[in-house]
């Protein structure tokens, strides 16, 4: 489960699309960019590949509901 689910715009624009992310998975701190066309490109460290799919299903949930509603 993410915990301390963080977004802000990359742009100073908020009608420019992109966002930075960061949050907590298993804890430890995860950050990324969040871009446009749902592409999640990892700043750092990413999450173990047998937990990609189901954390980057979260964060696009998480980005529907908070930026997209």
């Amino acid at each position: 489960m993410i915990q301390h689910f963080n977004f802000k715009p990359l742009f100073e624009n908020n009608l420019l699309p992109g966002w930075a992310i960061s949050f907590y998975y298993k804890q430890q701190l995860y950050k990324a960019e969040y871009k446009k066309d749902g592409k999640i490109v990892w700043i750092g460290e990413k999450p173990l590949d047998n937990d990609l799919a189901t954390v980057e299903k979260m964060i696009h949930e998480l980005m529907l509901f908070h930026v997209y509603d």
